[in-house]
């Protein structure tokens, strides 16, 4: 017995050709080997097609309707209405069907396109599917519109990779700035390599230069994103590229949020004693430090306000700079200076 071919596309015998299509449409796009797994998607996708195939031919459906599939196949002489023979026989390349169907061979391509803004254009795609059909011939299944809808219109990547292409994830970079350009803020050029797409569809290597503004007082850790300028790869999303804003080594100072630190280098005589000591500023000035008078202890620390790096979201303000000191203590000592001491310093 041969197949019924209006049985599987899910039709009747009467059905118009707006109807075969949208019929073929909804099925080919729920069994395509691509998207569904199941064992019998493969058969089944293939005799979709070949149901569309000869249903959609006038010449072959009147015969098909007259003889069967044992006319289309057979030859049944006359079949064609003359004194000839007629004979069909499925190409076996349901996937060919698909893509002269659809466009494209690729069940998501053929969704949604190359161009995002097709997913607006839901008459184009759909040919006039009501919202529950529209939903269930991409996924396999009813469901309400409303939910299709509101999953469908961010076109900015992410979400399901059955309903769109897939973006690589970001490649990040590390950029290393000095304190001195983080006070300031500064521009950084930065060269990238990647595979681009020619106007012919060819993938070839170029270089392109990112222009990365960096604020006053941006912290490590900001990350500045530059979106899908990775490479470019047939069928997917370009990957974003991102800098992550790391801290120079510098020095004279260490970075503590807004603030900056600067240790001194001191004997334990100045410690003691007191000195004079420079201490550098950022903007590349310096001021004199007075330590007579008092006594500098390791935990000892001089802040003076306002000489730090800006606030990021206050640039007119600005962080600390913190003095502290590292004191130089003797490897050793004479008798005779123990003894001094010994007689000096209190207990």
């Amino acid at each position: 017995m041969g197949k019924d071919f209006y049985r599987i596309l899910g039709i009747n015998n009467s059905a118009s050709d707006d109807e075969i299509k949208k019929a073929y449409r909804k099925l080919a796009l729920k069994y395509h080997p691509d998207k569904n797994k199941s064992p019998a998607a493969e058969e089944r996708f293939k005799e979709i097609a070949e149901a569309y195939e000869v249903l959609s031919d006038k010449k072959k459906r009147d015969i098909y309707d007259k003889y069967g599939e044992e006319g289309l196949k057979g030859g049944i002489p006359g079949a064609t209405g003359q004194d000839g023979q007629f004979t069909y026989e499925f190409h076996g390349d349901p996937r060919a069907t698909f893509a002269q169907f659809f466009g494209s061979s690729d069940p998501f391509g053929a969704f949604f396109g190359t161009d995002p803004q097709r997913m607006f254009e839901t008459h184009n795609i759909f040919g006039g599917l009501d919202d529950e059909d529209m939903f269930g011939a991409q996924f396999g299944g009813r469901g309400p519109a409303g939910a299709f809808r509101s999953q469908s219109f961010n076109v900015q990547g992410g979400g399901s990779p059955k309903r769109r292409n897939q973006q690589d994830p970001p490649i990040e970079h590390n950029l290393y700035v000095g304190l001195e350009d983080v006070d300031q803020g500064c521009t950084k050029k930065m060269k990238i390599k990647r595979m681009a797409m020619g106007p012919d569809g060819q993938p070839y290597k170029e270089e392109k230069m990112l222009t990365i503004t960096v604020k006053p007082g941006w912290k490590a850790g900001t990350k500045i994103t530059f979106q899908r300028e990775g490479d470019q790869v047939p069928g997917k999303i370009p990957a974003d590229i991102v800098f992550i804003i790391h801290d120079k080594p510098h020095q004279h100072f260490k970075r503590e949020g807004s603030d900056i630190r600067y240790t001194a280098k001191i004997s334990l005589r100045d410690a003691l004693c007191g000195t004079r000591i420079t201490v550098p500023t950022l903007q590349g000035g310096s001021f004199a430090l007075e330590t007579t008078g008092e006594v500098v202890k390791p935990n000892t620390v001089k802040r003076f306000q306002g000489k730090g790096l800006p606030f990021p979201k206050e640039p007119s303000k600005k962080g600390d700079l913190l003095v502290s000191f590292d004191i130089k203590f003797p490897d050793t000592i004479s008798s005779g200076t123990k003894d001094i001491l010994m007689d000096l310093l209190p207990n």
